[in-house]
């Protein structure tokens, strides 16, 4: 389980920065010893991407293999799906105009969204050099895709009669409709590889409420006491995570398992938390407003929350490893970097060149972090792990895939 405009030209391949970090006085020789460890053995090799041939690329998301998808601009301005792997970006393709990618599994299976013939949005599956159109519930919009190992789809999408429904979609099967509790929306937000799927839908009176999608029926999961919830994420042991209106009337993260919500509960006398990935241990990852307004990036692990640090930090992905990637500032009003953080300590994980700013927005279970690096000229990044004082390999230019894989 993993888990979160740009203007680069194409010359621009090979790594372009390293990154270390020192690691924080915890007090704890153990903790301190590994924390140590990861920061004078390990820095991180920033590679840009390219692009299809004009001047921009972002990723999206990067699977267990380091390949990477996103979207990226061809010589023509118009922007395409791609699938980045040995080096090389592989356009994609579209429907019919603009698509870019959200999603991609182990087995370099991609779904996005793209623009088809008819000016229409939908949702795609991508699988061994040919995009599929999953249509729509029979309205004129599909999207929000997610993909988990099997192949399962699930997003969102228009119906006949102008609802927004959460759907699934297999392989030799048509878009499946997993309906709502009664209202007239739902949309899906997560997906494992059993086939559950997770987000919020409306009730008949208007209030949104957390669902969990499985064996053909979608299960109220409730609320605090409120009356909204919504889930953010689910793992492969069906724990699930989101946030939920109380009683009086806050909105708190929470845990649901073994059919309970349990509160997650607030940071630093706040009154606002949510919560939004949760990986194979059962690390947490979300944010929270502190009782000074101050909104924290933060970690409940082992009964406990923990505050990522950083300057206006907000946290994107997790890993399994309870490793995290997102976006900090390096400095009071500096322009914001992505960064990489593990066991207490977080490395600012730079730019490319001169560029000003960067984004972490994936991260997979080998530590490596995809996103953005942002300046006048900006393009798709991996960040990956290397030993400090080892010689640099720089990648040579490439051009884009010419298809043949």
């Amino acid at each position: 389980m993993r888990r979160s405009s740009a203007w680069m030209a194409i010359v621009s391949v090979g790594a372009a920065a390293t990154a270390c970090s020192l690691p924080p006085d915890t007090g704890d020789e153990e903790t301190q010893a590994e924390s140590q460890a990861l920061s004078s053995r390990v820095c991180f090799v920033a590679t840009g991407l390219g692009t299809l041939g004009g001047n921009s690329s972002s990723a999206t998301d990067i699977n267990d293999r380091g390949h990477v998808v996103g979207g990226a601009q061809r010589l023509d301005g118009q922007s395409h799906a791609f699938l980045w792997r040995r080096g090389r970006m592989k356009d994609l393709g579209t429907l019919g105009g603009f698509s870019g990618a959200s999603d991609v599994n182990d087995r370099d299976q991609v779904v996005g969204q793209s623009e088809t013939a008819t000016g229409e949005l939908h949702a795609f599956f991508w699988d061994g050099g040919r995009m599929r159109d999953l249509g729509t519930l029979g309205g004129n919009f599909s999207g929000g895709a997610r993909i988990n190992d099997e192949g399962q789809v699930t997003g969102g999408s228009t119906t006949a009669n102008g609802e927004s429904h959460a759907f699934l979609w297999e392989r030799g099967s048509r878009m499946k409709d997993l309906g709502t509790l009664g209202g007239e929306r739902s949309l899906s937000s997560g997906i494992n590889n059993r086939g559950q799927v997770v987000g919020f839908a409306q009730l008949a009176s208007g209030s949104f409420r957390a669902f969990l999608w499985q064996r053909g029926r979608m299960k109220d999961l409730g609320t605090l006491g409120g009356d909204h919830s919504a889930a953010g994420g689910i793992n492969e042991r069906g724990q699930i995570v989101g946030s939920s209106t109380t009683k009086n009337g806050e909105e708190h993260a929470f845990l649901w398992e073994h059919g309970r919500m349990k509160d997650l509960g607030t940071f630093e006398g706040g009154t606002l938390s949510s919560a939004s990935a949760i990986n194979a241990r059962g690390q947490i990852l979300g944010f929270a407003r502190t009782g000074t307004g101050e909104f924290r990036a933060v970690l409940w692990e082992k009964g406990g929350v923990k505050d990522l640090g950083g300057i206006n930090t907000t946290a994107f992905a997790l890993n399994d490893r309870g490793q995290v990637t997102g976006i900090s500032q390096p400095t009071v009003g500096g322009f914001l970097h992505a960064f990489f953080w593990q066991k207490g300590t977080m490395t600012d994980l730079g730019t490319l060149g001169d560029n000003f700013g960067s984004s972490g927005l994936a991260i997979n279970n080998e530590g490596q972090v995809a996103g953005s690096s942002q300046g006048l000229v900006s393009q798709a990044v991996v960040w990956e792990q290397r030993r400090c004082g080892r010689k640099d390999r720089s990648r040579p230019d490439t051009p884009p895939d010419d298809g043949r894989d």
